[in-house]
């Protein structure tokens, strides 16, 4: 009777190590796929940047002083990407050049370029085919009297 039942319960320990097994297949695959899918790098030479870092805070403390503002708004019913560029009181800011990229954040798909036009005194429009929806980086560039003002805003866009 031992004997009987020492043969039927012999399945049991590979049952844990074909559970093990499935796990670690599963867990190798989705690691695999996280390493390849997304760099966790967002600048293209992250090294360079460090050693220009003392640079790149004065640049953005000097980006902040002029204390221009940027406010951007999609319209997902017309695909309008409609961008608003003010001045530290509040007034349109007149006479500014703009330039606009989508990046989705999570994919390595080259930047979507917005073509703007202006429709009023510091206010801007393009229409934008997305490829996809989701959360995009809006890199806007703003310049003027040889001053330039960047800024990256996250947005939702469906």
């Amino acid at each position: 009777m031992t004997s009987t039942l020492a043969t039927r319960g012999r399945y049991i320990p590979w049952l844990f190590v074909a559970g093990f097994a499935l796990v670690v297949a599963v867990n190798a695959t989705m690691i695999w796929f996280a390493v390849g899918s997304f760099s966790g790098l967002y600048a293209a030479k992250p090294r360079d940047r460090g050693l220009h870092y003392n640079r790149i805070v004065d640049e953005q403390r000097s980006r902040d002083a002029l204390g221009w503002r940027i406010d951007a708004v999609w319209r997902p019913e017309s695909a309008r990407l409609e961008i608003a560029v003010v001045d530290a009181s509040g007034g349109p800011l007149g006479g500014a050049r703009v330039t606009a990229e989508l990046v989705r954040p999570v994919e390595k798909r080259p930047p979507l370029g917005v073509t703007l036009a202006a429709t009023d005194v510091g206010r801007f429009a393009g229409i934008v085919d997305l490829p996809a929806r989701g959360n995009w980086d809006l890199d806007v560039v703003v310049e003027r009297d040889g001053h330039r003002f960047a800024q990256t805003r996250r947005m939702f866009l469906k």
